[in-house]
C-alpha cells in the first residue's frame, strides 16, 4: 500500500516564506477518443459483441430463372470493458498545514492521469496496428489488424486484396504505392470496394517528412518541376501517442469511424473519505471502459524497420 502523503516529507508546503509552489502544470493533450471511434454504449452488458454479415456477389444476367445468392456471416468481436482505478492519500496534518492548497488540488490530478492513460489506450489501432491485440476486444479472425494474411468466412479466394500491410519509409513514392494497395482492398466475397484515403497517420518524429508531402506544390525532393499529386489529398495527423517513429498509416476516415468502437461503460467516477482511526483523507478514481475494431480495411499501415 503506497505510503500517505506526509507533513514530513513536503516540508516546503509548510513554510510560508515561499513565494509560491506550482502544481502540475504539465499542459494536458487533446481528448482524440470521440475524434479516433464511434463512440457506442454498453447497454449494461459486460461484453458488447459485434458481427458482420457479408456481401453478395455480382448480378448474373438473367436466362428465365432467378439465380439466388446467398451471404456469409463474418467474423465476431467482443469487447470487454475493463476497470481502471487510482487513489491518492494525504495526511491530515498536512492538508490542513498546507500554505499553497497543493494537497487540496492534488485530488485533481487523478483526472489528468486517466485522460492520459486513455488517449494511450486510444491510440491502439495504431500502436497495435501489426500485433494480435486482445486487451479489450477479441475477434474471431485473429489475425494482426495490419498484415498480408487476413481471411475470409466466404470461401473466396483471399490472394489479391487482402493485404493491408507495406513496410517501406514514409515518402511521396511510398503513399503512392499504398494508395494503389489500398483501392484494390476486396469485401468479403473478394468484389472491389469503394475507399477513400483522406488521412495520414504518422508520429511527430517524421512531421518533416509528412508535411512536406502533404504541403509542397511540386515534388518532394527534386529539382523537376512536376506537380505533387498528394498536395491538399489528405489530413495529416499526428500524435505523441504514436510511440513508433517510422511507422504511418493511410486512413479513409469514414471507414474508420465504421471499424472503431469505444464503450464507455462507467465514465470516470470520483470519492473521497476519511479513516476514522488515522485521520488520513483518500481519493479514488474509477472508470470502465473498452474499445474495439470490427473491420481491418480501413487502413493501409505502415510497419518500417
Amino acid at each position: 500500500m503506497p505510503t500517505p502523503a506526509v507533513s514530513t516529507a513536503f516540508g516546503d508546503l509548510l513554510d510560508p516564506r515561499f513565494q509560491r509552489i506550482f502544481n502540475d502544470r504539465h499542459k494536458q493533450l487533446p481528448d482524440m477518443v470521440a475524434g479516433i471511434y464511434t463512440m457506442a454504449g454498453s447497454n449494461g452488458r459486460n461484453n458488447i459483441t459485434y458481427s458482420q454479415v457479408g456481401a453478395f456477389q455480382d448480378v448474373q444476367q438473367f436466362t428465365g430463372t432467378i439465380e439466388f445468392d446467398s451471404v456469409s456471416q463474418g467474423y465476431d468481436t467482443t469487447i470487454t470493458p475493463l476497470e481502471w482505478a487510482s487513489g491518492f492519500q494525504v495526511e491530515r496534518k498536512l492538508f490542513d498545514d498546507d500554505q499553497f492548497n497543493i494537497m487540496d488540488q492534488r485530488p485533481s490530478g487523478l483526472a489528468r492521469a486517466s485522460n492520459r492513460t486513455r488517449q494511450k489506450h486510444a491510440f491502439r489501432p495504431f500502436t497495435m496496428a501489426f500485433s494480435v491485440d486482445t486487451l479489450f476486444y477479441v475477434n474471431t479472425e485473429a489475425v494482426a489488424s495490419c498484415s498480408n494474411s487476413h481471411t475470409t468466412t466466404s470461401g473466396a479466394s483471399t490472394g489479391t486484396g487482402f493485404d493491408n500491410l507495406v513496410t517501406s519509409a514514409l515518402s511521396a513514392t511510398a503513399i503512392t504505392a499504398a494508395k494503389i494497395q489500398g483501392w484494390g482492398l476486396r469485401d468479403d466475397r473478394a468484389n472491389r470496394m469503394a475507399t477513400m484515403w483522406d488521412e495520414l497517420w504518422y508520429p511527430p518524429d517524421i512531421f518533416d517528412v509528412a508535411e512536406e508531402i502533404l504541403g509542397s506544390a511540386g515534388k518532394p525532393d527534386t529539382m523537376n518541376n512536376n506537380i505533387n499529386v498528394h498536395q491538399g489529398k489528405y489530413t495529416g495527423m499526428s500524435s505523441v501517442y504514436m510511440t513508433d517513429v517510422n511507422d504511418w498509416f493511410l486512413v479513409d476516415s469514414a471507414m474508420r469511424k465504421e471499424s472503431l468502437f469505444w464503450s464507455d461503460r462507467i465514465p470516470n467516477e470520483f470519492a473521497m473519505v476519511e479513516d476514522f482511526d488515522t485521520m488520513v483523507a483518500k481519493w479514488r478514481l474509477y472508470s470502465r471502459y473498452g474499445a474495439g475494431e470490427i473491420d481491418w480495411r480501413w487502413r493501409i499501415g505502415a510497419s518500417v524497420t
